[in-house]
C-alpha cells in the first residue's frame, strides 16, 4: 500500500446566508440558526467610518423672526413664495374682510321636523331661530420698491385677527431699522 502524496481536498466552509441589502437580515428561508445572527458590519444602516472626510458645514440659515401666513421675515430679507424682498424700507398694510353668515340652526330644524307631528303650527316657529357665524380673511400686503406681495389668511375669530396684527406690527418695527 502506497500512500498518496496529495492531501485530501479541504472541506468546504458552510454557506452563509446572503443578507438583504435594505433590511440587513438573512432571507426567511434560511435555517433558524442563521436567521437571527448578528447583522454584518457593512449594513446600509451602519454609520460611516470615523475617518470619513466631510465637506465644510453649510452656512447657517437665518432665523425666522416672524412668520405671517406664507411670508417669512428673516432679517435682513422677507421671504415669500414669489421671491425675496429686502426688509429695510418695506411697508406693510393689513385689511380684514369679515363676512356674517346667518342660517337656520341645525337643532332648530330637527325640532321643527319632530314637532310637526305634535304641534303643527307652533313647531314652525323653530324655523325662525337663526345661527350667526362670522368668518373672513385678513389680507397682508408687503411692498418694497417696485415689488409687492399679497397674502390672504383665513380667520374665524377676532383673536386670530389681533394676533396677525401684532405679528405685522413686529415686522413693521423690523423694517424701520
Amino acid at each position: 500500500m502506497t500512500s498518496d502524496p496529495t492531501p485530501p481536498p479541504p472541506a468546504e466552509p458552510p454557506l452563509q446566508p446572503t443578507y438583504d441589502p435594505w433590511t440587513g437580515l438573512p432571507p426567511a428561508d434560511a435555517p433558524p440558526t442563521e436567521r437571527f445572527p448578528v447583522p454584518p458590519a457593512a449594513s446600509p444602516f451602519s454609520a460611516p467610518p470615523a475617518t470619513a472626510q466631510f465637506s465644510a458645514p453649510p452656512a447657517p440659515q437665518s432665523v425666522v423672526a416672524v412668520q405671517i401666513g406664507e411670508i417669512m421675515v428673516t432679517p435682513p430679507v422677507i421671504r415669500t413664495p414669489a421671491g425675496v424682498l429686502p426688509l429695510t424700507g418695506a411697508s406693510w398694510h393689513v385689511v380684514d374682510y369679515w363676512q356674517k353668515e346667518e342660517k337656520v340652526a341645525t337643532w332648530a330644524l330637527v325640532c321643527a321636523i319632530l314637532g310637526f307631528f305634535c304641534l303643527t303650527v307652533f313647531s314652525l316657529l323653530f324655523l325662525l331661530i337663526k345661527e350667526t357665524r362670522h368668518h373672513g380673511t385678513v389680507q397682508i400686503t408687503v411692498t418694497n420698491g417696485g415689488h409687492q406681495y399679497v397674502a390672504r389668511i383665513p380667520v374665524f375669530d377676532q383673536f386670530q385677527v389681533q394676533q396677525i396684527n401684532n405679528q405685522v406690527n413686529y415686522a413693521r418695527s423690523l423694517s424701520v431699522g
